[in-house]
């Protein structure tokens, strides 16, 4: 079964619980990212994406889909 047939017939809980999961894992991307930041060579060259918000916002909704997802899952 391919990926976008998964999708297509998945339910709600099973499509929440995978837009939270993506949520996180792009959380995770922007945590990497502010860390870098942090560490950067040149003082000078903070760059223009707020990496900390970016994160809070993506993790808030992320886990805010697995909660609502997961009780769904579980009930099958």
């Amino acid at each position: 079964m391919k990926l976008s047939d998964a999708l297509l017939f998945a339910n709600n809980a099973q499509l929440a619980a995978a837009a939270g999961v993506l949520c996180l894992v792009l959380a995770g991307v922007a945590r990497i990212a502010e860390g870098r930041r942090i560490k950067r060579a040149r003082i000078d060259r903070v760059g223009w994406v707020p990496w900390t918000g970016v994160f809070l916002v993506l993790s808030v909704i992320g886990l805010t889909l697995l909660g609502l997802g997961v009780p769904g899952l579980l009930k099958g």
